[in-house]
This record gives structure tokens, C-alpha cells and sequence, in this order.
């Protein structure tokens, strides 16, 4: 039988019986959808997560309290929220000598509540120094940052993030000049950052108060150590260099002979970037084969569907059969029916993701203003067309047979 009559003879069934054909369809049209929906947003997610890493400065070398087991299975214990004091001024001040360090930056953080007449917010506050701006990419739109001046003397002026602005003196406001409290500390504004998003370590930049380390580390948190210590590693030298100076610069400096008993984490943004990517990939693996579940189960009722109308169309089989068709040509028949319904259903959950996705993008970007990049990748339409056709071949090889093997005699006694 040639493909052309079989293409048409399967329309022609299909068409037949319009609503049978449709509800076959459907768990194909979902479970396509869900595959297209979540690989797409998984890509995005991907993109806007790596993007705020990139944001820190590719020269920056991240130094974290507590040791990582050499990077076994472990993380920092500071990044477990255990208290880690192993980074003192010494840290800095040696670090800074270093030819191979452009600049260090220190930061002491803490969260509380910061306030402006009725209207309060709980934040992070993090005591810098003068120069995190630069080396951060710190960019303030409103008004300055603080200066060494203000760190020396201790001088109680804070640069807030662009939505705690917006919260506590409302959108569209000026607060520079005005006076906020935070954990029962007055601070005048002498700035207000530009939209940063989500940074390091999970910290919203947006709703951050920064404060000169002096006041933030002596006067609000008490302390003597840093949380963390920024390192941005000179033009000249390469990062891996300048990573190996700062990790030989803090073992001597802690009387450390074994690298594995450091007390200390160091990272790349690179480090960073390649385990972000490493989990974000296997979380968007991880959401397609949830979704491909939803394929198997459309491709158990093609199967099902399929049964019934080989049960349906005995006689037409025996009919068939009596005028000279082949058991081939009754499997070809029934196969092909199969495979249009499953590429058809592909084709429109492929179209029903796409909607689905730019929907999900409007919403992100114009309702709740997040910088996301739409994501449609070929990955997940290839993949898509793939699994729908060989769901179409697998499901309906066995109602084909079924209907090949029938004899053209009992079939045509069929009631």
C-alpha cells in the first residue's frame, strides 16, 4: 500500500470520528506542553541565575569563613549558618599587600529592621568599606556613596537598595538627606542604589542598607571578624594565580600546613558559575522527566484507543482483508493512525508551550518587573517531536498487530 493512500485512508478515519481523535490526543498535547513549559523556564531560570553571578565582576575571587572538607560533599559552614570567625583585619590588611590584589573588600552583615516613620522593613544590612562600590559594581543613582572619611569616623550615613526606597519613603521619592533607623541605629541616606536584583549568596540587593564597616561591624554587630572577604585579583595576573596567592597568603597568616584543615572557603566567580550551571541542568532534566510522565500516560491511552477501534472496525479488517490486503498493509494502516495522532498532539502542545511560556515571561517582566530573558530552545521542541513520535510508533505497534493478525473470515462474522 502505498503512503499516500495510507496517509489519506488515516485522515479520513481520523476525521471519522473528530471527537475520539481529540480526547486521544489530549494527554499527548499535555504532556508535550509540560516538557516545552518546564524546559523552557528551567533554560530561563538558568539564564537569570548565572546572570547574577556574572554580575559580580569576572576578577573576583569570593573568600568565605569556615573550611569546605576540600570541596567534599560540603559546604562552607558559614554558608550552614554556623558562625565562623576566622577572618580578622590581619586577613585583610595581608591580603592587600599582595601584588597580585588589585583591591580588597571586606563585609560585615546582619539583618534587622529598618524604618522611616510608620513604615518599616525587615533588610540586610552590611557594613563595607569605602571602595565595595567599585569593586562590587555597586552603582548608585541617587545622591553618593560614602567615602573613607565617613569610615574613619564612624559617621552614620547609609546607601539603601532601590526597592527598600521605594518602601519606606514611596515610589518615585528622593530619600537622600532623610533619616532611617535600623536596630535603633539613625543613619542619614546619602544614596540610593540602581536595581541590582538577587546577588550573592541570596542576598536581595534591592532591599539592602549599606553602612561603613566601622559602624556596621564595631557599633551594630559588635564583632571583630567578617562574613565575607571580596578579593578583586589584579589585571596583570591571572585569577587561578591570584586565587593561589590569597589561599597561601591565609595559611600562613592562620599557621594552616594542610590545605584539606583550612579554615576557609575560596571560590571564583567561575567555581561558581559551573556549579550553578551543574544544578540548574540537572534540575531542568529533573522537571522534563516529571513531564514526560504525562507522555507515557497519553501513550497508554493511544494504545487503549487504538484497541477499542480495532474492536470497532473488525469488519472493515475482514473487508479489507477479503478484496486482498496484506497483514502488512492492516499494521501499516493502524500504525500510521497512530503516529498522526501523536505528531499532530506534538505539534499542538509545542504551540500551547510556546503560548504558555510567553505568557509566563509577560507576567514576570511587566507584573512583577524581574529581569527574565525568554527562553524557547530547540532542545526542548527537538525532544518534544522525538518522544511524540516514538510514543506514536511504540504505543500503536501492538493494536496494528492485533488488527493484522485477525483472520479475514471471523472477522467478517464479526457482530
Amino acid at each position: 500500500m502505498r503512503v499516500n493512500d495510507l496517509v489519506k485512508s488515516s485522515r479520513a478515519t481520523l476525521k471519522h470520528g473528530k471527537m475520539r481523535s481529540l480526547l486521544t490526543m489530549l494527554g499527548i498535547v499535555i504532556g508535550i506542553s509540560s516538557v516545552i513549559i518546564l524546559m523552557s523556564i528551567g533554560a530561563s531560570a538558568q539564564d537569570y541565575i548565572l546572570g547574577q553571578v556574572q554580575g559580580l565582576g569576572s576578577n573576583l575571587i569570593i573568600v568565605i569563613p569556615g573550611g569546605s572538607n576540600n570541596g567534599k560533599f560540603s559546604s562552607p559552614a558559614a554558608a550552614q549558618g554556623i558562625i565562623i570567625t576566622s577572618l580578622k583585619q590581619r586577613d585583610v590588611d595581608a591580603l592587600g599587600r599582595d601584588p597580585s590584589v588589585a583591591a580588597v573588600t571586606e563585609e560585615s552583615r546582619g539583618q534587622g529592621a529598618a524604618s522611616f516613620g510608620d513604615n518599616s522593613e525587615t533588610i540586610t544590612f552590611d557594613g563595607v568599606p569605602a571602595n565595595f562600590f567599585t569593586v562590587r559594581n555597586f552603582v548608585v543613582a541617587k545622591g553618593y556613596p560614602f567615602s573613607d572619611a565617613d569610615v574613619q569616623s564612624y559617621n552614620h550615613v547609609a546607601v539603601i537598595g532601590s526597592s527598600l526606597a521605594d518602601t519606606l519613603f514611596g515610589a518615585g521619592s528622593d530619600p537622600v538627606g532623610q533619616y532611617i533607623q535600623v536596630k535603633n541605629v539613625h543613619f542619614r541616606v546619602v544614596g540610593v542604589l540602581e536595581s541590582k536584583g538577587t546577588g550573592a549568596f541570596g542576598i536581595d540587593q534591592d532591599n539592602i542598607v549599606l553602612v561603613p564597616i566601622t559602624v556596621g561591624q564595631k557599633q551594630m554587630l559588635g564583632t571583630d571578624y567578617f562574613t565575607d572577604v571580596m578579593v578583586q585579583a589584579n589585571d596583570t595576573y591571572t585569577i587561578d594565580f591570584a586565587k593561589a596567592r590569597v589561599q597561601t597568603i591565609l595559611e600562613q597568616d592562620h599557621s594552616i600546613t594542610d590545605s584539606n584543615k583550612d579554615d576557609f572557603t575560596i571560590e571564583t566567580q567561575q567555581d561558581v558559575l559551573s556549579l550553578l550551571g551543574n544544578i540548574t541542568n540537572i534540575l531542568t532534566l529533573f522537571l522534563a522527566a516529571i513531564a514526560s510522565i504525562s507522555l507515557i500516560v497519553g501513550g497508554i491511552g493511544i494504545m487503549n484507543i487504538m484497541l477499542v477501534s480495532v474492536i470497532e472496525r473488525t469488519k472493515e479488517i475482514g473487508l479489507r482483508k477479503s478484496v486482498g490486503a496484506t497483514n502488512n498493509d492492516i499494521l501499516q494502516q493502524f500504525l500510521v493512525e497512530s503516529v498522526m495522532l501523536t505528531v499532530i498532539g506534538g505539534v499542538i502542545g509545542i504551540l500551547v508551550g510556546g503560548l504558555v511560556v510567553g505568557a509566563a515571561w509577560l507576567v514576570i517582566t511587566k507584573v512583577f518587573a524581574v529581569v527574565w530573558t525568554f527562553e524557547f530552545p530547540m532542545s526542548a521542541i527537538l525532544l518534544a517531536v522525538a518522544v511524540s513520535s516514538i510514543t506514536g510508533i511504540a504505543f500503536g505497534i501492538y493494536p496494528a498487530q492485533q488488527a493484522a493478525r485477525k483472520s479475514p473470515i471471523e472477522a467478517l462474522r464479526y457482530e
